[in-house]
C-alpha cells in the first residue's frame, strides 16, 4: 500500500518542486497540497496523511503552529522544509528529526523520504508525537516567529549567458536569452517562459540569476525573474505594491524586497 503524502507550503513553486521529485517514487501517493497553515490543519485531520512535507515559514500560521493544532491520533511523519534557520536545525538535530534545506539537494531528498517511509512503518505514535512537541516547544522559546526578509544586491557581471540549451525527451532546444520573457522558480527547478512556451530545467532560480545579465534580467520576487525588455506596463495595486504586465499579457508581482534593484535596473524611481 502506498504512503499518503501531503505537501504544505505557501509558495506554489516550492510545492511544485517537491511534487516533481515525488513523481519518481511509485511507493508514495500525493493526496493533496496546502498553501496555508489553517488549510493544512483541516486537511491533515480530514485526510490523515502518512507523511507531510511541512514548510516552517508561512504567514498567519507557521509550520510549528500547525503541529500545535494537531492531536496525537492524526499526527503524520513530518519532513520539515525550510531555508537556513540555525535554531530550527539545532532543534531537529537534537531530537533526531529529519529536514530539508531550501534549495533541496536531490540525494538528501531521497535519503529523507526513505527515512520517512521507514518511520511510517515502525514508529510509536505516542513517542513520535511527543518528539514533535518537544521540537516545537524548544524552537518557539528562542525564535522570533517573523522570518527575516532576504535582501538582494544589484550585481552586474561580464560573464553572462547568451543562450540556454534545454534538453527534453525528444530534442534539444537552444534559445537565446533575448527570447526569454520571464523565469519562474519551481523549487530546485525553474520554468523558462519564452514566446508562450514553457521549458523546465533543473537549476535553482538563484543559481540561474547569477549567470544572467543583471541589467536586463531582474529578480522582482523570490519566485520570479523578468526580462525588463518584455515589460509592457506596470500598475500599482490596492496594497501599494506593483503588478508588472508583460507584452504577452502575463501578470507578475513586484515584491517590495526587490523594488530597489528593479528601480536601479530601469533607471527610474517608482
Amino acid at each position: 500500500m502506498r504512503a499518503k503524502v501531503l505537501i504544505i507550503d505557501d509558495e506554489p513553486h516550492a510545492r511544485e518542486g517537491i511534487r516533481i521529485r515525488l513523481g519518481e517514487f511509485p511507493e508514495v501517493n500525493i493526496v493533496g497540497e496546502c498553501s496555508s497553515g489553517k488549510e493544512a490543519v483541516q486537511t491533515i485531520i480530514q485526510l490523515k496523511p502518512d507523511i507531510v512535507f511541512l514548510d516552517i515559514q508561512m504567514p498567519e500560521m507557521n509550520g510549528f503552529e500547525v503541529l500545535q493544532n494537531l492531536t496525537q491520533d492524526c499526527m503524520p511523519v513530518v519532513i520539515f522544509v525550510t531555508a537556513y534557520d540555525e535554531y530550527a536545525l539545532k532543534a531537529f538535530e537534537h531530537h533526531a528529526l529529519d529536514y530539508l534545506l531550501k534549495p533541496v539537494n536531490e540525494e538528501r531528498f531521497r535519503e529523507t523520504l526513505k527515512y520517512a517511509l521507514t518511520e511510517v512503518t515502525h514508529r510509536s505514535l505516542e513517542v513520535y508525537s511527543n518528539k514533535l512537541k518537544s521540537v516545537v516547544n524548544e524552537y518557539l522559546k528562542v525564535l522570533d516567529k517573523e522570518p527575516e526578509v532576504e535582501q538582494v544586491d544589484y550585481v552586474s557581471s561580464k560573464n553572462v549567458l547568451s543562450r540556454l540549451m534545454i534538453k527534453t525527451k525528444d530534442q534539444i532546444s537552444i534559445i537565446s536569452v533575448d527570447e526569454i520573457d520571464w523565469i519562474e522558480s519551481a523549487g530546485d527547478y525553474v520554468y523558462i517562459h519564452s514566446d508562450r512556451k514553457k521549458y523546465l530545467i533543473r537549476e535553482t532560480l538563484t543559481s540561474l540569476e547569477q549567470k544572467m545579465d543583471a541589467q536586463k534580467f531582474v529578480r522582482i520576487h523570490r519566485s520570479s525573474i523578468v526580462n525588463i525588455d518584455k515589460i509592457k506596463s506596470m500598475r500599482q495595486n490596492e496594497h501599494g505594491d506593483f503588478d508588472v504586465y508583460l507584452n504577452d499579457g502575463t501578470k507578475l508581482k513586484l515584491s517590495r524586497t526587490y523594488r530597489v534593484n528593479f528601480q536601479k535596473a530601469i533607471g527610474s524611481q517608482l
